[in-house]
């Protein structure tokens, strides 16, 4: 859940949760890692946070993002108001990953609800002799989108991003493509930005050789993270 989110929010998406313990919490944590947004949907209202004890993730996620309820600001959190609230979290995305799922979990009515509202639905398998994979695994029966990287909901999802910058060391990224590039690529990719640069120029900054400058530009052109211009020179798409 960490990973997913961390690379889900390096590239522009909103990452939304529930404030709860184990994956909803890793969830938010791991999209402030990266530097993106977050939202948390609470089951109650807004004068208290629960469970108590993620009363400091809860003013992280108000600095990357928001708080929300549809209850009244007072309202106690009531078992019965959680699967309320999942309408919430699906209807707010534009899909839902689930990560573990008991038979009787609460990601499943998140689920349930995001196939009525229309939302792409992704599932990550696990043991098949585990209680909290079998959830996930009936999903993938029923149709959902088995994901085993980052990748797998990007190819669904991915024309929807934005450039987001992480480290102000490192380029921003533009397109899912490139949270899979190697060393290589993405080392010539960080020296190239709006402006034209040559092959020369390329391989004086990157230490690279000719060989590999070319080979790994073709390979950049390929997943049209770059666009070659006159004069035999380069930039980032």
């Amino acid at each position: 859940a960490d990973r997913l989110a961390a690379a889900l929010a390096r590239t522009g998406f909103t990452v939304i949760s529930g404030l709860a313990r184990g994956i909803d919490a890793a969830a938010h944590r791991g999209a402030l890692k990266a530097g993106g947004r977050t939202l948390a949907v609470l089951a109650n209202g807004l004068s208290q946070i629960y469970p108590p004890e993620h009363e400091d993730l809860a003013r992280e996620v108000c600095l990357a993002g928001a708080l929300v309820s549809e209850m009244p600001l007072y309202q106690q959190p009531l078992a019965g108001l959680f699967p309320q609230r999942n309408r919430l979290i699906s209807g707010l995305s534009l899909g839902v990953v689930v990560i573990e799922a008991t038979p009787r979990s609460g990601s499943l009515s998140t689920a349930s609800h995001a196939i009525e509202q229309n939302r792409e639905v992704f599932a990550v398998p696990g043991p098949v002799d585990s209680l909290a994979s079998r959830g996930c695994h009936r999903l993938i029966r029923d149709g959902a989108k088995l994901v085993e990287t980052v990748e797998d909901i990007l190819e669904e999802l991915g024309p929807l991003v934005r450039e987001v910058r992480t480290d102000p060391k490192e380029p921003p990224v533009r397109h899912p493509a490139e949270l899979t590039l190697t060393d290589a690529e993405r080392s010539l990719l960080g020296h190239l930005g709006d402006g034209p640069i040559g092959v020369d120029e390329l391989i004086g900054r990157t230490r690279l050789t000719a060989g590999q400058v070319m080979a790994t530009l073709s390979v950049l052109e390929v997943k049209r993270l770059i666009r070659r211009q006159p004069g035999h020179t380069f930039v980032r798409a």
